[in-house]
């Protein structure tokens, strides 16, 4: 008989986590204003929140650990992680920082001015939030395919090649450059194919603009490139990111997915004009050019993570398990943002909670009924998230509103799965009565999902 599927790792320490009671959710709930940002930690059962810095570390990252050479300039852990990011990317030049967004914040702050046009697919929140903080608009070019939640395609993170000719077209002049999130993240983790790649390239260069890759989760864009995409089956994860990167002038990462730390990220580029000009805003913002906000400790566990995590075993048992638990809400009827992607669940809030609104925030009351439900925290998607529009300031409504269930690496078994998609179809079986959401009382002028005070209806 065929064996059944099983994890590429074994259990070597465990964390004990506590549930709680409805009583006691439905208190600290109201307690953090209807945010599950402002819940405690030890206030959470399953924390599906994000995927950012939650990993598990191996053995050979927490080995690691004790080699970081903490020196303030210079750091042979510093050069020890360049020399992986020079090997996966392809990227001579990198600049060390504490996370993706603050690779941004030094990135952007040398490109990106007033009046600025940023074409990309689906920029995240923190990254339209850099844009948009300058001034400057984030364009979204996304096909229109991945506004679909149930429709199957296996690149459904792609750059709409039209719109990005068009974009060019009207607005070259103020474009600094094209962004490429892989794997897209907000319209629900889906991949980004190399074709689409090389379609982006080439209209770059009928322009003479540059491409940077969003890439906080690029192994596993390279993961769905080897299973989906013709011509890759036999190619390593690492060959698939190396040609990846090679269509690309620069990245920004988040170093707590895809490179499994707990803190860390980077800018690397091939262009030394951007590298020196980077470089005036990070010993200021983040710290000398040899650390940039990482510990060496770090910057050691970083190294190997990148290393461990572009090999196919590692990214199949992740991916198998966000699987697993798109099978089980198959089973109970739940739509989500289909094909399931590589870190996450994104459940389609306007088909489950079809009574509420869309202006009493569908995907965070479902996020709210789930935690009091079984005490799993998830994270809004959708109209919160999206902000309001810089000059009109009204609610964004024109894009999806999903609840996102992320799927820490390494943390949690099977068993945890069963238990989410159990809780999620206790709210789903009684969808019908939920016809109130939530109101904003107070929030922030940019990102506000982090801090918005909600009042529940």
């Amino acid at each position: 008989m065929e064996l059944p599927f099983a994890e590429s790792w074994r259990i070597k320490m465990v964390e004990p986590i506590k549930k709680s009671t409805r009583e006691e959710r439905e208190q600290w709930m109201k307690e953090a204003n209807y945010n599950l940002f402002q819940l405690r930690s030890e206030q959470v059962y399953i924390d599906c929140l994000t995927d950012s810095g939650t990993g598990a570390m191996s053995d050979r990252q927490w080995a690691a650990v004790m080699m970081g050479d903490e020196s303030y300039a210079g750091s042979s852990s510093f050069f020890h992680l360049k020399e992986t990011i020079n090997k996966i990317t392809g990227f001579e030049y990198v600049i060390p920082t504490h996370q993706g967004r603050a690779a941004e914040n030094v990135l952007f702050s040398h490109l990106v001015k007033a009046g600025s046009i940023v074409p990309g697919n689906s920029h995240f929140d923190t990254t339209k939030g850099h844009i948009e903080s300058r001034k400057a608009t984030a364009l979204d070019c996304t096909i229109d395919e991945a506004k679909d939640t149930q429709l199957e395609i296996p690149f459904k993170g792609n750059v709409d090649p039209k719109k990005l000719e068009k974009a060019l077209a009207e607005h070259h002049e103020n474009v600094p450059f094209i962004i490429v999130t892989i794997t897209n993240n907000t319209a629900g983790g889906q991949p980004v194919s190399m074709q689409n790649l090389r379609e982006v390239r080439a209209i770059a260069d009928k322009y003479g603009k540059r491409v940077v890759l969003d890439s906080a989760r690029f192994a596993e864009n390279a993961y769905f490139i080897k299973t989906r995409e013709e011509g890759y089956a036999d190619k390593t994860i690492k060959e698939i990111a190396l040609e990846m990167f090679s269509l690309a002038d620069g990245m920004t990462m988040s170093a707590k997915k895809d490179g499994i730390v707990n803190m860390g990220g980077f800018i690397a580029t091939r262009h030394e004009d951007w590298y020196e000009g980077a470089k005036r805003f990070c010993i200021p913002f983040e710290g000398y050019l040899t650390y940039g906000g990482m510990n060496g400790r770090d910057m050691e566990a970083l190294a190997v993570g990148l290393d461990e995590n572009t090999e196919f075993d590692n990214l199949e048992t992740r991916i198998h398990q966000v699987e697993f638990l798109a099978g089980l809400l198959d089973e109970y009827g739940i739509p989500y943002q289909r094909p399931v992607g590589g870190h996450a669940i994104f459940v389609d809030a306007s088909k489950v909670l079809t009574k509420v609104p869309k202006e009493e925030f569908p995907a965070q009351t479902l996020a709210i009924e789930l935690y009091l439900e079984a005490g799993v925290r998830g994270c809004e998607i959708g109209y919160i998230l999206a902000d309001r529009d810089p000059v009109t300031r009204e609610n964004r409504f024109g894009g999806l509103d999903l609840l996102r269930l992320c799927v820490a690496r390494r943390v949690y078994t099977d068993n945890h799965m069963k238990v989410i998609a159990a809780a999620l179809k206790n709210v789903f079986d009684r969808r019908d009565e939920i016809t109130r959401g939530v109101e904003i009382v107070w929030e922030a002028e940019l990102m506000r999902h982090f801090t918005v005070k909600l009042n529940k209806l």
